[in-house]
């Protein structure tokens, strides 16, 4: 098997981070697999904690909070295999799973990046992903294939080009990572691994996914379903998004789309929900875009301890 490097980014969930080193060293013979752990936005130094019964980790702490994009991108600093696989703190691996990614980017050199399925790990019955559709680049949606399906394997055995990967599980060919870049880090979160799949296919790649390889995610421990920090990421880099990767026609027709029905839907969504505060969060994500460029590193929001 090709050389491999594991991430994982821990931020205050030191509990999830350990079953997942768990699942890890349960299932594979780490001595070939490199495992680095990025300690991101620690006041303090955990390294012996974390080390205590995993010490072939490779410990690295940022007391900044990078945000999912940053702290990736920190751990892939550090990363030494041929293949990165960058998964989510809060998930844990199944048997086979990293070397059947592994084996499908031996045998297909055109494939830069590939995710597993990805199913709930509260009813693990449940898809979570098998793959994306293409973007619509004039509304920016596009739609997650499989997503709340009982999973009856009918995504069994399918190793085939999607719109994109999944940001919970990733493993990227280092020679495509060279040539496209890290993930934008202004990003911080959401929508990071969306751009990045634009930029590895510019430089001549595709992005693809295999079912046969399975991971168990335990989904948003660190935003919640209901946050202004959620809600103000989710919207400002939608924008970002479509401003760093439509064409100028596309781009136009999205502004007018956005303003005209999704803001509106949106004010009377929080209106009927009780979160009347979102409204301002959402005018906030757009006078952002109104007043920052597309590399812009300010973030724009007073953050907390959370984040994904």
């Amino acid at each position: 098997m090709s050389s491999i490097s594991i991430i994982t980014v821990n931020f205050f969930q030191p509990q999830a981070t350990i079953e997942l080193l768990n699942s890890l060293y349960q299932h594979y013979a780490i001595a070939n697999i490199e495992i680095i752990l990025v300690d991101n936005g620690s006041p303090i130094d955990n390294e012996l904690y974390f080390k205590r019964d995993y010490q072939n980790i490779k410990y690295i702490r940022s007391e900044k909070n990078l945000g999912f994009a940053g702290g990736n991108n920190l751990g892939i600093a550090h990363a030494t295999g041929e293949y990165l696989f960058l998964i989510n703190n809060d998930t844990e691996v199944t048997p086979g799973l990293i070397e059947t990614l592994a084996d499908t980017l031996n045998k297909n050199k055109h494939i830069g990046i590939i995710s597993p399925q990805i199913n709930y790990f509260d009813d693990k019955k449940i898809i979570q992903y098998a793959g994306f559709t293409p973007m619509d680049y004039y509304t920016c949606r596009n739609a997650c294939i499989g997503q709340f399906e009982t999973d009856d394997g009918q995504y069994n055995n399918k190793i085939v080009q999607t719109g994109f990967i999944h940001g919970a599980a990733m493993m990227v060919r280092r020679e495509a990572l060279e040539k496209a870049g890290p993930m934008a880090e202004n990003f911080f979160l959401y929508y990071e691994e969306m751009d990045w799949c634009e930029r590895i296919k510019d430089a001549g790649y595709e992005i693809w996914i295999n079912t046969n390889g399975l991971i168990y995610h335990k989904e948003s421990l660190s935003v919640g379903k209901n946050s202004a920090l959620k809600e103000f990421f989710m919207n400002r880099n939608r924008i970002l998004f479509i401003r760093r990767n439509a064409k100028l026609h596309q781009r136009i027709v999205f502004y007018i789309y956005f303003m005209l029905l999704v803001v509106p839907r949106n004010m009377l969504k929080y209106l009927a929900s009780g979160t009347a505060g979102f409204i301002k969060v959402l005018w906030s994500a757009i006078f952002w875009n109104m007043t920052n460029n597309i590399n812009s590193r300010n973030l724009g929001f007073r953050l907390k301890q959370q984040w994904k």
